[in-house]
């Protein structure tokens, strides 16, 4: 992968101010509450409709998965989606504090300030809603390791910078790229693809905001700061996509775990799908000077590049 010149996006983003009092505006127009936009009450139906894009599944084009019924199939993916959401609903428990830090050093009148108050209540409806969402399904709460909490608290404690807004800006677009499927997919539980469509809506402002802010920040930093930058954040993608599919979802299934975690591992398919949906990401923090280094390697681990 060749390193792009940090620069070259510098001269195609609007003023930090005009840039969020357009995304005030558009939150304005477009916002929902998934209280009363999501049917709560509605019934599920188990045999008709996966709990998610089942391409997206980690076992989709194994020979465990041709071996499977359709029953755990269906199991497998409603799992997985949980799964899925407890991550999201991690790391943005994680954003909001980073977005609360950037706030306070902010003018209160401006509109950058307002809008990440804006986007942290956003953000605190969208946990909410995923929490609800696995309770809907009746799918108990999948914790991540205890060594990727332990090795997150100095992370949530203290990124900022291109760090913050890159790391939240990696992390977001995974699930974007996950959701914009489940969406439109007639195969998926219709309350799944509300939640999805609710997110993928919402998110895009979110994820323009964090685009802008690393582009001026990346474009002002120091060459070691810019290595130390390009570690932590593989470091950061690559705990976010470990963190997807617990390895418990497949008992769940009624499946052997090791094996199951095994072929998962090794599925081409899955991950030339999560290579492909991260590849713009990737690119564009390539061309911010944010990818490089060590970090490489775990992102090539971690199948994103």
């Amino acid at each position: 992968m060749t390193i792009a010149e940090p620069l070259t996006r510098l001269d195609k983003v609007l003023d930090r101010q005009d840039v969020a009092r357009r995304l005030l505006a558009s939150s304005a127009r477009k916002s929902y509450d998934p209280l009363i936009e999501v049917d709560w009450d509605a019934p599920i139906d188990h045999e008709s409709f996966y709990g998610m894009t089942p391409e997206w599944c980690s076992l989709y084009g194994t020979e465990m998965w041709d071996q499977m019924t359709e029953k755990q199939r269906i199991t497998l993916t409603e799992h997985e989606a949980a799964s899925i959401s407890a991550t999201g609903i991690w790391f943005e428990v994680i954003l909001m504090q980073m977005l609360i830090r950037d706030a306070y050093k902010q003018d209160p009148a401006s509109p950058h300030f307002q809008f990440a108050l804006t986007e942290i209540a956003d953000e605190c409806r969208h946990s909410t809603m995923f929490a609800k969402a696995a309770d809907y399904f009746g799918i108990p709460n999948y914790e991540r390791p205890k060594w990727i909490n332990f090795l997150s608290r100095p992370f949530k404690a203290l990124a900022s910078g291109s760090l913050a807004f890159g790391g939240t800006l990696a992390a977001e677009e995974i699930l974007d790229m996950m959701q914009r499927d489940f969406m439109k997919d007639p195969r998926v539980q219709p309350v799944t693809r509300t939640v999805s469509k609710i997110h993928v809506l919402e998110e895009a402002r979110h994820i323009r905001f964090a685009r802008e802010e690393t582009v001026r920040i990346a474009a002002q930093m120091s060459p070691i700061r810019r290595h130390m930058t390009r570690l932590m954040l593989a470091i950061t993608v690559y705990m976010v996509v470990f963190c997807l599919v617990n390895p418990k979802v497949y008992e769940a299934a009624g499946l052997d775990k090791k094996a199951a975690v095994k072929a998962a591992r090794t599925n081409t398919f899955y991950n030339d799908r999560k290579r492909n949906g991260c590849a713009k990401t990737v690119s564009f923090l390539d061309e911010c000077g944010l990818i490089g280094g060590p970090g490489t390697f775990l992102l090539r681990r971690g199948a994103i590049i």
